[in-house]
This record gives structure tokens, C-alpha cells and sequence, in this order.
């Protein structure tokens, strides 16, 4: 256990000793700065996990002291007590307003200010665990979903659930043909832009539907539906998402020299996967792990160019909502039964 380390900002060199000697009998440790200007500066450099402040300091009052520190994102997180020798209410308002937790008036009962800090410790604890979570969500999310999604988990982190679980999932498997053929022709520089300006197109359509961009591979793109917020209308969402992709593609195509232009098949499977945070101590990826991610990629590569086939079990989670052809059962890759597989026409209007 980490050993709390607190900054008493005392100007009387007895009352410093006498916070020394008590908080250190209680297992602290004790930094002690004698002036404002000390406190501000030990504060950034020792980042102590409370800060005892004494309003009436030399060069920086406590309250100036406070505005500081509250100020600077590098110490904002530091609980303030602040601490006055007079009970007044104008004071004690003011130090609160700049951002202080807690108010002692002096002479107040060493008990009494152990009582507080072993409270205030168990209240940063937890606050200190929700910011790590609300970090770990944003460096596993803020890139591959929707601006509104990571801003939902952020005020409900525990909705992210990234240490690995089964659910159900819909996976969207999008692939851009003729690509290493165009790879012959092109310089690299060139090659990169084309190929990101349809990636773009497929990343947009899919993070609009609020998918999660799970990963580019080469010229193709692979989205999660359902995680990491559950979504009751995932599938549906997925081929909205796909259909949205091809009529964003024709207008590309549009504006582009016909050899540039890459038509899109998408494959899109339901079914049970393994999602969370998968990997190494070193490299972690949140993603799917199941029989329905392959499953979407097959389908997908045994697509004709600018189809968007699915299987059975997405169509009938959106049957209601679209116009589909059926394809009949397909010969998977891997798999020793056939795949009912239906191509999307359109959607109906609602």
C-alpha cells in the first residue's frame, strides 16, 4: 500500500513540528512548506495526496495559494483543507468557492483532523479509480467510436466492460477490391491517399451508426455492433451503416478517375463473441473474439463487388426494417454446415 505523503503549509515553526510529529505517529509523511510561494511550488513538484493549507502565509495567502493550485490541471486533483486561526464565514466561504475541501478553524482536535483526512483519503481513493477508468476508456475508445459513446461511458465507465465477456455481437467485415492491383500501377504516396479516402468513407458511415472501428487491415475494415454499449437495434444499425457506405462510395466515385475507384462488399454476421480488451501486458486491443467475426469475413470475401450480404441470424433480429434478397445456404470456409445467406436491397421507410 502506497504511503500517504501530505503538504502542511505552516508559517509557525511549533505548529509544523506538532503536524510532523502527530501525522507521522498516524503513518504519514509530512512535507512542511513556510510561505505561499513554497507551497505552490512543492505542490507541483511533490504532488502530495492532501494539502493542509494555512490562510495566513507569507508572499501567498491560502487563498491565493488555492487558486493556483486549483487552476493548474497538474495539481487541480491535490484535496485542499484549508486551515485558519479565525472562524470567520466570509473566509470560509471563499476558500471553499476557489476549490478547497474541507475548512478547520484553529485550535481544532488532532483526532478531529485524523478523523477528516482518513475520510478524505477514502473519497480520493475512489475518485482516483473512477479517473483511471474514465483514462482507461478513453485511451481504448476515444479513436474508434462515436464523439456521444465515449462520452456516455465516461459518466458511466462500469457500462464499459473491458476485462473480456460473452455476448452478442453484430460484426460488419467491409473490404475494398482491387486494391493490390491498383498497388502495381501507383506510387505509394498516392496509393495512400486513394485507399484512405475509401477507408474514410467506410469509417464515417460506420462511427455515424455509433459502431466501434475495431480495426484497419490493409484495404479492409472490421466494426463491433453492440459494443461497447449495448445497442437492442445492433443489426439493424450495422446494415444502415453498410448501406450508408456504398451510397457515400458512389458519390466518391463520382469525383475520382474510374481506375481509382474501389467498389466495397461487406459481410455482416450475428452471433455470440468473446469482447473486451485482448492481448499482451505490452499491446492491448479491445476487440471480438468468436466464430461470428470469421464468419462476417467469409461471407464477405464469397460477396460479388458492391454487395452486402449477411447470415440468418442478423436478418432476423432486422427483418421489419429491410428489403433483402435471399442468396440460400452458402459453403463456408471452415465450417462443416452450409450459412443461410441474404444480400440487402434497401430499407424500408419507417
Amino acid at each position: 500500500m502506497n504511503v500517504v505523503k501530505i503538504l502542511a503549509a505552516e508559517d509557525a515553526p511549533d505548529e509544523a513540528r506538532a503536524l510532523i510529529d502527530f501525522l507521522g505517529a498516524q503513518g504519514y509523511t509530512v512535507i512542511v512548506a513556510s510561505d505561499g510561494e513554497e507551497t505552490v511550488i512543492k505542490a507541483r513538484v511533490e504532488h502530495p495526496d492532501l494539502l493542509l493549507l494555512d490562510i495566513r502565509m507569507p508572499v501567498y495567502d491560502g487563498f491565493e495559494v488555492c487558486q493556483r493550485l486549483k487552476s493548474d490541471p497538474l495539481t487541480a486533483d491535490i484535496p485542499i483543507f484549508m486551515v485558519t486561526g479565525v472562524d470567520n464565514v466570509t473566509d470560509r466561504v471563499r476558500g471553499l468557492s476557489l476549490g478547497a475541501e474541507d475548512y478547520l478553524t484553529k485550535p481544532y482536535s488532532f483526532e478531529e483532523l485524523a478523523a477528516r483526512i482518513a475520510a478524505r483519503m477514502r473519497n480520493k481513493r475512489s475518485e482516483d479509480a473512477l479517473r483511471a477508468m474514465q483514462q482507461r476508456i478513453l485511451d481504448t475508445f476515444q479513436r474508434y467510436v462515436a464523439p456521444q459513446v465515449v462520452e456516455r461511458l465516461l459518466a458511466d465507465p462500469h457500462m464499459a466492460r473491458l476485462g473480456g465477456m460473452r455476448q452478442i455481437v453484430t460484426i460488419l467485415f467491409a473490404d475494398f477490391r482491387g486494391y493490390t492491383s491498383l498497388a502495381e500501377t501507383l506510387p505509394p504516396e498516392r496509393l495512400i491517399t486513394v485507399l484512405n479516402s475509401h477507408l474514410g468513407v467506410a469509417a464515417r458511415a460506420i462511427l455515424k451508426h455509433q459502431g466501434m472501428l475495431d480495426k484497419f487491415m490493409g484495404d479492409a475494415i472490421m466494426a463491433i455492433f453492440n459494443a461497447p454499449l449495448p445497442q437492442a437495434d445492433h443489426a439493424l444499425r450495422a446494415l444502415r451503416a453498410a448501406g450508408e457506405m456504398q451510397d457515400s462510395l458512389r458519390e466518391l466515385h463520382n469525383n475520382m478517375a474510374p481506375p481509382l475507384r474501389l467498389p466495397c462488399s461487406v459481410g455482416i454476421s450475428t452471433g455470440d463473441a468473446v469482447v473486451g480488451n485482448i492481448g499482451t501486458v505490452e499491446i492491448v486491443n479491445y476487440t471480438a473474439i468468436g466464430d461470428v467475426v470469421n464468419l462476417a469475413q467469409r461471407i464477405e470475401a464469397d460477396a460479388d463487388d458492391g454487395q452486402i450480404v449477411f447470415t440468418d441470424a442478423t436478418y432476423r433480429r432486422a427483418s421489419d426494417f429491410i428489403q433483402c434478397e435471399p442468396l440460400g445456404p452458402r459453403v463456408v470456409r471452415g465450417r462443416s454446415g452450409a450459412v443461410d445467406v441474404f444480400r440487402l436491397v434497401g430499407l424500408k421507410k419507417i
